[in-house]
C-alpha cells in the first residue's frame, strides 16, 4: 500500500475521494466531479492534483480518457467492465455533446481502452444499418480517410455521425439517408472512427 504520509492534506483528500468512487461505482471521478467536490474552480487545478497523485506512484490516467483513473496501490481495486458511454451522437442535425458517467458493459469490447461508445439520436445513417437508439462504437483518432465514418465536433460543442469527404475548401460530412442533405464545414474535429455498432431489442 502506499506510504499516504506523503500527501499534503489536500491531496490525500483528493487520493481517498478517488479511491471512494473507483470502489463504490468501478470507475473514478471526472476532473469537474473533483473540482465541484473540493471546490477548485479551474480544471488545471485538479490537474496539478492529479499530477501530483501520479508522481507520487498512486494512480495513472489514461490520455484524453475523461475517468480513466486507476490506482497503482490497490489490488482490490475493480477493473472498469466494458467501454465508457461518452453521451449521444446526431444521425440527423448536429446534438451538443453531453459527457455521461455510464459504461456500456459489451464482453467483446472490455479491453478496448481506446474506443467509447455513443448512443445515436436520429436515423441519417440508416442506409448502413445504423439506426436511433443504436450504440455505435468509435475507436479515438484524430484523423481519417475519405468515405470512413466518423464522429466528429464541428466547433461549438455539437457532435454528429457522417461519412467523412475533405473538399477543396471545406469538409463534407455526408448522410446515409436519401431524405437528408450533406452538412458543410470549414473546420470540423474528428473524435474517432466508426468500427461497430450494437443493437439492444
Amino acid at each position: 500500500m502506499a506510504d499516504l504520509e506523503l500527501l499534503t492534506p489536500r491531496q490525500r483528500e483528493i487520493y481517498e475521494f478517488i479511491r471512494d468512487k473507483i470502489q463504490r461505482r468501478g470507475y473514478g471521478p471526472t476532473v469537474r466531479e473533483i473540482g465541484q467536490q473540493f471546490d477548485i474552480k479551474s480544471p488545471n487545478g485538479v490537474m496539478c492534483h492529479l499530477k501530483a497523485l501520479q508522481k507520487k506512484g498512486l494512480i495513472h490516467r489514461e490520455t484524453n480518457m475523461a475517468r480513466a483513473i486507476q490506482l497503482l496501490d490497490d489490488p482490490t481495486t475493480p477493473e472498469p467492465v466494458g467501454i465508457p458511454l461518452r453521451g449521444r451522437i446526431a444521425a440527423g442535425q448536429p446534438i451538443e455533446a453531453v459527457e455521461q458517467e455510464e459504461f456500456l458493459a459489451v464482453q467483446d469490447w472490455q479491453l478496448a481502452g481506446d474506443k467509447f461508445a455513443l448512443q445515436v439520436s436520429g436515423d441519417s445513417m440508416i442506409e448502413e444499418h445504423i439506426a436511433d437508439g443504436d450504440y455505435v462504437i468509435i475507436k479515438q483518432q484524430k484523423v481519417a480517410r475519405d468515405g470512413q465514418i466518423v464522429a466528429v465536433a464541428d466547433g461549438d460543442n455539437e457532435v454528429t455521425l457522417k461519412r467523412f469527404f475533405k473538399e477543396k475548401n471545406r469538409y463534407r460530412l455526408e448522410p446515409a439517408n436519401k431524405n437528408y442533405k450533406p452538412i458543410y464545414r470549414d473546420h470540423v474535429e474528428i473524435l474517432g472512427v466508426l468500427v461497430g455498432v450494437i443493437r439492444k431489442y
